[in-house]
Parts: C-alpha cells; sequence; structure tokens
C-alpha cells in the first residue's frame, strides 16, 4: 500500500491505497516502518510523503475507528513523524481531509498543489480531530482561523492554506513533485508544530464561538474544549484532553447516528441486483423542458458540471425570464465566492435557450420539467418519442404522478424514467431516481452516475404517489390540519416538530409550498382548511399569508385571522374543540411518518431504511444528528412508535393500518436498524 524511492538524497515515500488513500492499520503500520527505514539511512537527508492517485489522503478508515489497542495508531505515526531527525514534507494534492491533514500537520512542511483543498471534517461524523488536529492547528494558524476549520468541517483552498500558514509553498498540479524535490533539497533543519507557541486567545474568542456553539451537534461543543486546551496547557495535556474528549464521542449516539448518515449517503446510489458491469449511455448535451423555477434550477446543475442545455419553452417572455433567472443565479454565485468569473462565463456559455421543441432532437437526456398536470406531461412524452433520438433518456421531474402512464405513451418504455428533483434544485441534493415498470437497467445506471456527476445523491424509488419524500409526507400535513381543526394551536404544533430539530413544522411546510397547491380556484367551494384559506388570498409565503402572516423577512407571525378561518370551519364542521398534548401531536405528525415509510419498504418503493433516512434528510431537512427518520424511530423504540399508533388510531381514518413490519418488529423486539 505504499511504495518506497530515493531520489538524489531523497526518501519518497508515496501511498497507494485506492481509492480514497484511507490511513487504515495496515497501512500506518508501513508508513512506520518507511520512516524508521528513511531515518536510519545515512544517504538520505530529507523524506517525502506523498500519495498516488487523485488525492492525497480522505483519512483514517471510519471502520477501524474501534480499532484493537494494539493496533497502530495514526497518532503515533504522527508523532514518529513529528519527532523524525530529517526533514519530512507533505505533498498534497486534490483532497487532504481528517487523519490525512494531521498526517501533514506532524510533518515538519507542507507544499501544496493548487487544485488540493484541505478540512478536517470529523465534526460532521460526530467527533472531533483525534490525532492532534485541534492541538496543531490553532499553534500553526491562530484559534480563531482554527476554530472555523475544526468546528465547521469546513475546508479551504490551497490558495488560503497558504496565506493562513497552514502550508508552505504552493506550486501548479503538474509541478507539485518537481518542486517538492527542490524543496526538500533545500532544507537543513526541522519545524516541528508541536514546538511552536500555544495560539494567543483573541478578545472576540467568546463572539466568534457563539455561533458554532449554537450547533445542535455535540461535537462541536467538544471541538471548542479541544481549541481551549491547546491555548491552555502544554502540549502533551493537550494532546491528553483531545484524546479523552475523542473517545467520549467515540460512544455517544449521535457519532453514532452522524456515521450511519455517512454510510447511507454513499449506499443510496447502489442499486441492488444490479450487474456490476452494465454499458451506461453517453450524456453530452441534456435538454430541460420548461423554464420556469424547477427547470431553471435543473439546468443550473448541469451547465456547472460542463454539460451543455438546451432549455425549451412554449413562449418568448418565459424563456427569457428563465435565462435571466440563471444568469442572476450565477452572478450572486459570483459575488459570493462560490464561482469564479470564468466558472460562470463557461456555464453561460453551454445554455441554449429555445421556442423550438424539435431542438430536443439531440439531447440524450431530457428532463420536462413543467407542472403537474398528467394530460400536459402525456402529451409531451408522445412529441419526444417522435423527436428524440433512439438512445435518449426521456425523464420527468413529476413530484406525484405516475411514470409508467407517461411511458405507456411512448413506443420505447424503457428509456423513461422520473428524476424528481428537489426545490430549489440548484441548491438540494437530493434527486429521487423513480423506476417505471419498464425502465431499463442501462437507464436506471445512467441517471445514478448523472446525476451524481452534477453533485447529487441519487435515491432509487419505485412508483406510488408521491414516491418517497412526499408519500410520507403527505399523512404528515394532513393530521397537522386535522389537529388545527379539533384545537391544537398553529405554533403548538409546528414546534413539536422543531424542537425536534426540523426546519419548519408542517404548517409552515405548507406555507413555504403553497397552500394553493391542488387549489380548484372556486371561493364559494370550500371542502377543507386550505380552501378556506384561499377564498381569503391566503396562498401562504408568496402572498404574505397562509396559514402564518409574514413580514418582509418572511419571519412567521401568529395570525389572528386564521384563528377566525379555524373557527369557522370547525363549526361548519361540528368539530368539538379539546385540548391537544405534545404527545399526540407527535404521534400524529411524526409517527404516522413511520408507519408510512414502513409501509414503503413493504412495497418495494424504497430498497433499504437507509434510502429513506437521506431522502429524508437532504430533500426535507430532517436533522443529520438524529441519523434520519428511521434510525430515530429505531433509537426511540419501534414499540414505543407503535403504542402511540394504537393510543391514536382512530384519529387517522378508517383505511389506517399499521404496519404489519412495524408489529413484527415489535414482537421480535427488533427495529430497522436492530444491534446484534
Amino acid at each position: 500500500m505504499i511504495t518506497y524511492a530515493q531520489t538524489d538524497a531523497i526518501a519518497q515515500i508515496v501511498i497507494d491505497n485506492p481509492p480514497v488513500n484511507a490511513l487504515g492499520v495496515s497501512l500506518v503500520g508501513e508508513l512506520l516502518d518507511a520512516i524508521a527505514r528513511a531515518e536510519q539511512d545515512g544517504k538520505v537527508s530529507a523524506i517525502l510523503i506523498r500519495a498516488a492517485g487523485r488525492l492525497f489522503s480522505a483519512g483514517a478508515d471510519i471502520n477501524e475507528f474501534k480499532k484493537p489497542e494494539d493496533a497502530p495508531r495514526l497518532p503515533t505515526l504522527i508523532d514518529r513523524i513529528e519527532s523524525c531527525s530529517k526533514p519530512v514534507i507533505a505533498v498534497i494534492h486534490g483532497q487532504c481531509l481528517g487523519g490525512g491533514l494531521e498526517l501533514a500537520l506532524g510533518c515538519h512542511y507542507r507544499i501544496a498543489a493548487r487544485n488540493a483543498n484541505l478540512a478536517l471534517p470529523e465534526v460532521q461524523l460526530g467527533l472531533l480531530p483525534g490525532a492532534g488536529g485541534t492541538q496543531r492547528l490553532p499553534r500553526l494558524i491562530g484559534m480563531n482561523a482554527a476554530i472555523n476549520m475544526i468546528a465547521t468541517g469546513t475546508g479551504v483552498s490551497a490558495e488560503k492554506a497558504l496565506s493562513l500558514g497552514l502550508v508552505d509553498r504552493l506550486a501548479d498540479d503538474d509541478a507539485v513533485i518537481v518542486e517538492a524535490l527542490e524543496f526538500a533539497g533545500s532544507l537543513t533543519g526541522v519545524r516541528r508544530t508541536c514546538d511552536l507557541p500555544p495560539p494567543a486567545i483573541p478578545s472576540d474568542l467568546d463572539a466568534h464561538l457563539a455561533p458554532h456553539l449554537q450547533s445542535h451537534f455535540d461535537s462541536v461543543q467538544a471541538c471548542a474544549a479541544a481549541i481551549h486546551a491547546a491555548a491552555e496547557l502544554p502540549f502533551m495535556e493537550g494532546m491528553a484532553r483531545e484524546a479523552a474528549l475523542f473517545e467520549e464521542l467515540l460512544q455517544s449516539d449521535q457519532a453514532r447516528a452522524l456515521q450511519h448518515v455517512f454510510f447511507a449517503e454513499r449506499k443510496a446510489a447502489k442499486i441492488e441486483g444490479l450487474p456490476a458491469k452494465i454499458e451506461r449511455h453517453s450524456v453530452e448535451r441534456v435538454g430541460v423542458i420548461g423554464a420556469g423555477t424547477m427547470g431553471s434550477g435543473i439546468a443550473i446543475n448541469f451547465l456547472l458540471a460542463g454539460i451543455p442545455v438546451t432549455l425549451v419553452e412554449t413562449n418568448a417572455a418565459p424563456l427569457q425570464r428563465g435565462a435571466d433567472g440563471i444568469a442572476r443565479i450565477l452572478a450572486t454565485s459570483v459575488s459570493k465566492g462560490r464561482l469564479t468569473e470564468d466558472q460562470r462565463a463557461k456555464a453561460t456559455d453551454l445554455l441554449n435557450p429555445s421556442l423550438a421543441f424539435d431542438d430536443l432532437g439531440q439531447c440524450d437526456l431530457i428532463i420536462e420539467a413543467v407542472f403537474e398536470d398528467m394530460s400536459v406531461k402525456l402529451d409531451i412524452f408522445r412529441r419526444l418519442d417522435a423527436l428524440a433520438k433512439p438512445n435518449a433518456i426521456l425523464a420527468s421531474n413529476t413530484s406525484f404522478l405516475d411514470i409508467n402512464e407517461m411511458a405507456s405513451a411512448t413506443a420505447r418504455p424503457e428509456a423513461v424514467v422520473g428524476l424528481h428533483f428537489f426545490s430549489p434544485a440548484n441548491v438540494m441534493k437530493l434527486v429521487e431516481v423513480i423506476r417505471g415498470d419498464q425502465t431499463s437497467n442501462e437507464v436506471l445506471a445512467t441517471c445514478m452516475k448523472i446525476t451524481q456527476r452534477i453533485g447529487k445523491v441519487p435515491v432509487l424509488s419505485g412508483v406510488c404517489h408521491g414516491f418517497i419524500g412526499n408519500r410520507m409526507l403527505l399523512p404528515r400535513l394532513e393530521q397537522a390540519k386535522q389537529l388545527l381543526l379539533e384545537g391544537a394551536a398553529i405554533t403548538q404544533i409546528d414546534e413539536v416538530s422543531t424542537r425536534l430539530g426540523l426546519p419548519m413544522g408542517p404548517l409552515q411546510m405548507i406555507d413555504l409550498a403553497g397552500v394553493d397547491i391542488g387549489w380548484h380556484r372556486d371561493v364559494n367551494r370550500i371542502e377543507n382548511l386550505n380552501d378556506a384559506l384561499c377564498a381569503r388570498g391566503r396562498l401562504g409565503q408568496k402572498s404574505s399569508a397562509g396559514y402564518y402572516d409574514y413580514d418582509d423577512r418572511r419571519k412567521p407571525v401568529p395570525s389572528t385571522e386564521v384563528g377566525s378561518i379555524v373557527e369557522q370551519f370547525r363549526n361548519d364542521a361540528a368539530i368539538e374543540r379539546r385540548t391537544i398534548s405534545d404527545d399526540e401531536i407527535i404521534v400524529r405528525t411524526v409517527y404516522v411518518m413511520i408507519n408510512e415509510a414502513a409501509l414503503i419498504l413493504e412495497e418495494g418503493i424504497a430498497q433499504r431504511p437507509s434510502d429513506i433516512d437521506v431522502v429524508w434528510m437532504l430533500g426535507f431537512g430532517w436533522p443529520r444528528w438524529t441519523g434520519g427518520p428511521l434510525w430515530w424511530a429505531s433509537e426511540v423504540g419501534v414499540s414505543s412508535i407503535v403504542a402511540g399508533l394504537e393510543r391514536y388510531r382512530s384519529s387517522f381514518g378508517p383505511d389506517f393500518r399499521i404496519a404489519s413490519s412495524l408489529l413484527k418488529f415489535e414482537a421480535d423486539s427488533q427495529s430497522f436498524y436492530s444491534r446484534g
């Protein structure tokens, strides 16, 4: 897993452990031996540690965090590198993450290729850098800069690393090894990070820490404590404090949940039963039908990935609005430092706005993103079938509608698939890839790959109303409205969810999406509470009034008008008002989702429980530190979920049933994620 070579008086130790050069136990042992060999060789004056492949190292192997005590440990290796009597230089390219960066911090000098990105992302796994990162980084770059990196897990570019003092030199990507050899040959001594003075505590430290400490992550608190130790304790005592905090976090529920999330997001793109070697379609040009908010957002993803997009509309005005909107979003990204001007210009040049439907004929993937009307979508698929080239993939961005019905409008149902982006499509990471009854394996594999290429996390779903995410959402929203009619306060209903860590409650979510979704537009026909609000012009955030009133900053404020609307509707429906407990709200707006998820799994709509966790974390903001709804349910206990559903069964209507898998879990004392 390593190679050892010598160039003149410079030893080169090359890490070669594909795909991400993880620093597992075996590799750490080999590196220890290689350092000893180089130090003992009288012909060696300096040592380079570099890596093969596309990156330096993604860090320690997460599967080996709980390795045996007698196994070679990364902190031991880093201490050994730092104590070496000959200069050791880390040659960094690509990603340098976690333990990989900690290893580099233990080297005496660091040179980075311009494509390098350096980060300590352990906090996102519920941990802290446990191999000296919290002690060495503040000594190199100062307290505040170290807090920014360690407490958020956010990386820095090579240029930023140089300005911070994290690396000593930059080199062009293709010249970094040559320059590292030259640099190593010029060195006459070592500079150990552990010998640098402790970082000064800045006067604005509390203010700098405050935003980070508001996080729900326990690991952020531990990171702050470890960084304080770097300033307040001698180096070795600080290292001991870091190690103790790391071990405490390693045993925590949050760390288990966040590491579950780490693996779940990587597993989501794998389709069970798909052949290991499968031919994927080439996607060199994408067509998007509809230049509204969703269509424009979808187009941006492909443009930024360097894929030309033909954006088609029926009329000039909406097409221009869409093109202008794309230009505005790209310009904003430049102003915020997320894109360079060159990247913006390249993306803009790849966009082809068009009023000619026939221009889609040369596209490899065509995504319709028009409004949710099956008759409109069927017409689009008939037209696409007539003009799209033979191997083109025909996709719908539908949120609810039947992919199989759309496929039936074509003579190529195997080419039809759902690609459900979440709004705003250029921001949200999730894409539900909907497999129709006849969607080919090649099309599915291509769609999973292309969504990853544009920076998304794909999750496979079967066909049902609402697929995975929205199907779980519907009973939650319906129960929230019913609870309101039965006597719960709007704020009470939503606060039960926000206390769990969700970004908003169900009624706030209705306001965000639009109270008028599905409204029949007849103000005299009041069939439900949404109709009653729409009849008063309360359409949600877009009209500054829905279940809440909204100020200029879209801050929700309880509305007296809604109170009177609810009271009138309650009286008309002869619903008796009563006191509603928080327990009932959590059962009827959260436990009901867990039950729906269990049904989704039973029906084979989702492949695995972790996919459902990914959908709700990336698509709806379910808090990551709880592991997702099904991980959370397993921690709460399936028996508690079933008991709650039984307790309020009569509230769910005559067609409600508790999923048989939940009942079996309860009987067997198991869960979605049973531990042996």
